[in-house]
């Protein structure tokens, strides 16, 4: 190969390596903010996965380009090219990049996911992978426990600790939080898309899941899987607040008689059958809390 040609080629590869690196870091603005630990950790992997995905998109793009402008044919040459048979180290060189380039990103992405030490079903599944090593910074916080009731369509949050039922979710910042999800209907998801975690709630069945939120603001659940009729109206705010507002808010909150909480879907299905009499699950009676919203 000519020196033009090599030069050429490292020059190509430095700008690839260059643009595809400011592609993975502009990825960090696709998302909300990251308003827990593990957010950071899966926007991580994310731009790191987008930046590996950039340099082949853009190198594959680059020789098509380049063949097609400057090693296309003449005009009404129809002759073959040469032909070109057993090449075994170019064989070695196709076959081992992608495989190596694939346990690199299986070592990276579970590197990140014991990082994350999240406790769900997918715990059970890894102990025999190493994963319950992992989390013994976890087991040194301090623990904030909380019940999640999820049905059709309402979500409950209640505070054993305090006996303090809400229909907003208000959690401590930079504290461990484990959740004991709980569904007493159909097939839920707890997803907080600035927290970056989904977990499915199943029937008759308690999943714990754990997560620390570290950035106050108040942000939005969802209700990820498709519950039926009102499902989109299945949403709550979720509140981080500093330990001190929080405890505050669990304190007046304490003192509140229960009442009827506000529901859109209670709402929506009262209009809905006035109108047209579509038929549909009847939503669950709107829940009695102590801070309804």
């Amino acid at each position: 190969m000519k020196p033009r040609n090599i030069l050429f080629l490292i020059a190509y590869a430095i700008a690839l390596t260059g643009i595809s690196l400011w592609i993975g870091q502009v990825s960090y603005s696709w998302f909300p903010p990251q308003a827990s630990a593990e957010s950071v950790l899966i926007d991580k992997l994310f731009a790191f996965l987008v930046t590996i995905g950039a340099f082949i998109f853009l190198g594959i793009t680059g020789v098509m380009i380049y063949s097609v402008v400057f090693q296309r044919a003449a005009k009404y040459d129809f002759s073959d090219g040469p032909h070109i048979e057993g090449n075994v180290t170019l064989e070695i060189v196709w076959t081992a990049i992608p495989i190596l380039l694939v346990f690199w990103l299986a070592g990276y992405s579970y590197q990140i996911y014991q990082q994350m030490a999240i406790r769900g079903p997918m715990e059970v599944m890894h102990l025999g992978m190493g994963h319950g090593d992992t989390p013994t910074v976890v087991e040194e916080q301090s623990i904030e426990e909380i019940e999640v009731i999820s049905k059709q369509w309402a979500w409950v949050f209640r505070y054993p600790g305090s006996n303090v039922t809400s229909t907003e979710l208000h959690l401590p910042a930079n504290r461990r939080i484990r959740l004991a999800l709980q569904s007493e209907d159909v097939l839920h998801g707890f997803y907080i898309p600035a927290f970056r975690l989904k977990q499915d709630i199943v029937p008759n069945k308690t999943t714990d899941f754990e997560f620390t939120p570290i950035r106050e603001g108040t942000y939005r659940l969802r209700d990820s899987q498709f519950s039926g009729t009102y499902f989109a109206t299945m949403q709550a705010n979720v509140v981080v607040e500093s330990p001190e507002a929080y405890e505050n808010w669990l304190s007046e909150a304490k003192k509140r008689q229960p009442l009827p909480a506000y529901n859109q879907a209670a709402s929506e299905y009262t209009q809905q059958t006035s109108k047209t009499g579509w038929p549909t699950v009847v939503p669950a009676a709107p829940p009695v809390v102590n801070y309804p919203t």
